[in-house]
């Protein structure tokens, strides 16, 4: 009993510090003891936490573990590990949802950091496709496939198909790299170029291609390429 009105003391403790100052001053430690309270009520989460640390490297990396992985370490349940993939998940939603308030992007660097937010916590290359009116009003942005963008599954197809569903005049293409190099590969330019050429016999405009990682993005057209040269004869 005298345990138990320990950890019930810490737990109180911690969740007004928390209250009162927010995580700046936390660890690592302290910032997953306090996350898995609310998935595991009864147990001390301390050494749990020391686990995950001790198994993944710090604490990013335990929230980008995978749900499998998770549940490997000694005292992690499916509830604790669904609690603790929640958080990147959750996180991406949020920024998503702020960057969806903004209603027109009038210029590249906005295009940019508006479909940054969409590969917060991937682990996986994917590719979105963010399509605009005339008036550059944001119609959509839509996944358009999982892998690298010069890979047989990303289909040049799709992206003109869900550019015209949107009735886009202008669209922007992005895909991040996993790896955390924001540079484009000569893959990459090359399947710009057979991109530009679809979606220009259908009257669409490719107005930029971004590659994203760790946050920040590389724009191929603020680079020094233009686009109208990349269409095919």
């Amino acid at each position: 009993m005298a345990t138990a009105s320990i950890h019930k003391g810490h737990r109180e403790r911690l969740k007004q510090r928390f209250l009162k100052e927010g995580l700046d001053q936390f660890t690592d430690i302290q910032a997953l003891e306090l996350l898995l309270f609310y998935a595991i009520p009864q147990r001390d989460t301390n050494p749990i936490a020391h686990a995950l640390l001790d198994r993944f490297g710090s604490l990013s990396q335990v929230l980008d573990a995978s749900f499998e992985e998770l549940k490997k370490v000694p005292g992690i349940s499916d509830h604790s590990a669904t609690l603790l993939t929640l958080v990147t998940e959750l996180a991406r939603y949020y920024q998503v949802d702020c960057a969806q308030r903004v209603e027109c992007l009038t210029t590249l660097e906005a295009c940019g950091s508006y479909l940054v937010p969409y590969f917060f916590g991937r682990s996986s290359e994917t590719v979105f496709l963010l399509c605009l009116d005339a008036k550059c009003k944001v119609l959509c942005c839509k996944e358009v496939g999982q892998g690298s963008v010069n890979s047989a599954s990303i289909s040049v197809r799709k992206v003109v198909e869900t550019a015209l569903a949107a009735n886009a005049t202008t669209v922007v293409l992005a895909h991040n790299h996993p790896s955390g190099v924001a540079l484009p590969s000569e893959e990459d330019i090359l399947t710009t170029r057979r991109i530009a050429a679809a979606l220009n016999a259908v009257e669409v405009h490719l107005a930029d291609h971004v590659v994203v990682a760790d946050g920040d993005y590389v724009s191929i057209a603020q680079s020094g390429c233009r686009f109208d040269e990349f269409l095919l004869p």
